[in-house]
């Protein structure tokens, strides 16, 4: 899984989400803003995180591995089951 880049700033963080109260635009492709990261951490169950780009890669989440959202890429989350989650976003 990729890293955040040295040099970026936590500046926001959502909500804690569950796999019932995921925002339906989460669930479907979305993308973050130009020099916008995302981290997404779980903090029980696990949580699929697809990247959408020219290939789709898969990697399952879990509180001992975060997801990270490049800026612009296109991805989408999936709940494993019972999860609970928030995303962090950094410039």
């Amino acid at each position: 899984m990729k890293k955040l880049p040295e040099g970026v700033s936590l500046y926001g963080r959502s909500p804690e989400f569950t796999e019932n109260s995921i925002p339906e635009n989460l669930l479907s492709a979305h993308r973050t803003k130009a020099r916008t990261w995302g981290r997404i951490v779980v903090l029980d169950g696990r949580l699929r995180y697809r990247v959408l780009k020219s290939y789709e890669s898969e990697v399952e989440l879990t509180a001992d591995q975060p997801g990270i959202v490049e800026p612009t890429v296109l991805h989408a989350v999936e709940p494993i089951g019972d999860v609970k989650f928030y995303v962090e976003f950094y410039r």
